[in-house]
């Protein structure tokens, strides 16, 4: 096998990653680790999807890495996350087990498979305030004033990447940067699709079975816990609009509406992501989210084997 294998599992929201890396995990002598930005967090349980009892197949617990390491209200990025991933894909190598990165953050997954090193450069308000964000022409121009080497690594396939290559190489004229060493990655990666109807009917089943399982009394509780409101909100979906509930701003209707309704757009979002992933040269076998748990299980030990001539 790779000395350095990686087996990935990813997908939209409620599309069946977590149960099909556990049965996948059980059979290879894996560990998973989560590549959810909420996850991370403490006492977001409900609304994050963490579903921590599905962690058990064949009669074993499976060991996960990077869910409930941070509290709630804390920072969390790529950058942070990369470290974080690279230190449990570490010990679970030495331990002669199989990583198998499960989860719907495509950023997150993108970061460790391009390896992107200017992840860590910070960003520049006050030099981003000063340019011209939809103007693609000047930005182009702007940045190649810098020396080419700050910006050999650079996309210009868009006004944000510009902004933020042009940060970048702002960074650079004027800092060191230590480039880390990273493992190079023999990936298998597998994707949940399946149809959008099918997804949507999962997305609105696992809403109530949330609301059932206390998940306005979890979004209560971080508040009293104090976590401001405006922290809880900018986690998002469903710690946003519960917290607007809360606080009087929705009733109890237009606010599982409202959640439904983002909850899709959000599932839409991450498939464009995963899209865009394969456009920058990422592989992805396509399995259908609506097959058989066992069936897809099979398929993804059929690729495994097949990948690494097992």
């Amino acid at each position: 096998m790779s000395s350095h294998p990686l087996l990935i599992i990813l997908g939209p929201t409620a599309s069946g990653k977590t149960r099909l890396a556990v049965a996948v995990a059980a059979a290879l002598n894996g560990e998973i680790i989560s590549a959810d930005s909420r996850q991370v967090f403490r006492g977001m349980d409900i609304g994050t999807g963490k579903d921590l009892q599905e962690y058990a197949a064949a009669g074993k617990q499976i060991p996960y890495h990077l869910i409930n390491i941070r509290d709630a209200g804390d920072q969390y990025n790529v950058n942070a996350f990369k470290d974080d991933f690279y230190e449990a894909y570490d010990k679970i190598i030495q331990l002669g087990k199989l990583p198998v990165l499960c989860g719907g953050t495509g950023m997150y997954i993108h970061s460790v498979l391009q390896n992107h090193q200017y992840t860590a450069v910070p960003v520049n308000e006050q030099l981003r305030a000063g340019l011209p964000h939809h103007d693609i022409v000047e930005l182009r121009r702007m940045l190649a004033a810098y020396p080419p080497e700050l910006t050999a690594q650079a996309d210009l396939s868009s006004a944000k990447r510009l902004v933020r290559a042009i940060e970048i190489a702002e960074f650079l004229q004027f800092n060191a940067f230590r480039e880390e060493p990273r493992p190079q990655f023999d990936p298998l990666i597998l994707g949940l699709g399946g149809e959008v109807e099918t997804r949507r009917e999962h997305i609105r089943k696992r809403l109530e079975d949330r609301f059932k399982e206390g998940l306005i009394e979890e979004v209560q509780s971080l508040l009293q816990q104090g976590v401001p409101a405006e922290t809880l909100i900018f986690y998002g979906m469903e710690y946003k609009f519960v917290t607007s509930y809360l606080q009087k701003e929705l009733s109890m209707e237009d606010m599982k509406e409202k959640l439904y309704i983002a909850i899709r757009q959000f599932a839409k979002r991450q498939m464009t992501f995963f899209r865009k992933m394969e456009k920058d040269g990422i592989m992805i076998n396509w399995l259908d989210s609506d097959l058989d748990q066992g069936l897809l299980r099979e398929e993804v030990l059929k690729l495994h084997a097949e990948k690494y001539r097992l």
